[in-house]
């Protein structure tokens, strides 16, 4: 049956949305990528400029110490590279930091993967005060933590020093290192380490050549990220260090007479071996993925 519409009238086909829902979804489609760009190109810019400074060749001033960065662009200069360890003080802060931040994350992946294979595997009392503890040391924010670990260590007149940013570091570390391999762990099939079982392996082989081997994808990106925290820390290193200066505390307090180029030349070197490491991590778990995907397809055929 044929519909009569006015001259004036606009007709809208079923299949074709209004032009005000149009308008918005064109709207949308806009603002969503544009916001993205600009929280990329926020995160991104700060180390560009960084990466950028530690190859500007010219200084503002320079004391006895160390020369001070200059804002402007004076010309490409590999010299603060050569230099790098020409502040003493800052490159011992910098060692500091990675002597903890390995320490750290190891002995944080280590405990953090046992704390995730009891909480999933296992059910044994205290199990639920165990998981709010640990997910209230990530909510917690770092100066209460802070706070909380200074009152403690001058009650038991404890010395602050390298040793206690170690233990403070590996408090709030095995906590993130739990919840990502606890993630892992979630999809893990157990038939395999049964199979294992049948071909008579025990407990330990079991574990470091079928289960260590499947769930360690979760505990290096549990690792990476403890790292990640531990070596650029400040608030709670600030509570615990004593006389002890890391790379961040060297930089907060440099800050108040000018920072040296070192600091943007360790601070490149530091991002570069971050992005490094991912990468390798990431190129692993594809040729990992395609040597299983290969080797399914080779048992088929």
């Amino acid at each position: 049956m044929a519909i009569a519409t006015a001259p004036g009238d606009q007709v809208v086909s079923p299949e074709q949305p209004p032009v005000r829902q149009q308008r918005g979804l064109r709207l949308r489609a806009l603002i969503l990528p544009a916001f993205t760009v600009l929280v990329i190109v926020y995160l991104i810019v700060p180390i560009a400029v960084m990466i950028l400074y530690s190859f500007n060749k010219g200084t503002a001033a320079t004391t006895a110490a160390a020369p001070k960065v200059s804002l402007i662009w004076q010309g490409f200069t590999l010299d603060w590279w050569r230099q790098w360890n020409g502040v003493p003080d800052l490159t011992a802060a910098l060692w500091n930091s990675i002597i903890i931040a390995v320490t750290s994350t190891v002995v944080s992946a280590v405990l953090g993967t046992g704390m995730a294979l009891a909480l999933v595997r296992y059910r044994f009392r205290g199990q639920g005060a165990l998981e709010m503890v640990m997910f209230l040391n990530i909510a917690a924010p770092e100066i209460v933590l802070g706070a909380g670990l200074l009152s403690l260590l001058v009650t038991l007149g404890t010395t602050r020093g390298l040793l206690t940013i170690f233990i403070a570091h590996v408090m709030f570390n095995v906590a993130f290192v739990a919840i990502v391999v606890r993630a892992r762990l979630a999809g893990f099939s157990r038939e395999v380490e049964d199979a294992a079982k049948d071909l008579y392996a025990n407990a330990w082989g079991t574990f470091f050549f079928v289960t260590l081997p499947l769930i360690w994808p979760g505990i290096m990106a549990g690792a990476l990220l403890a790292f990640a925290l531990s070596i650029d820390d400040f608030i709670i290193t600030n509570f615990v260090a004593g006389q002890t200066i890391t790379f961040p505390l060297w930089v907060y307090g440099a800050v108040k007479t000018g920072i040296p180029p070192q600091v943007f030349v360790m601070g490149t070197a530091i991002f570069s071996a971050g992005i490094i490491i991912a990468t390798i991590q990431v190129f692993g778990g594809a040729r990992r993925k395609r040597r299983a995907v290969t080797t399914t397809e080779d048992e088929l055929a």
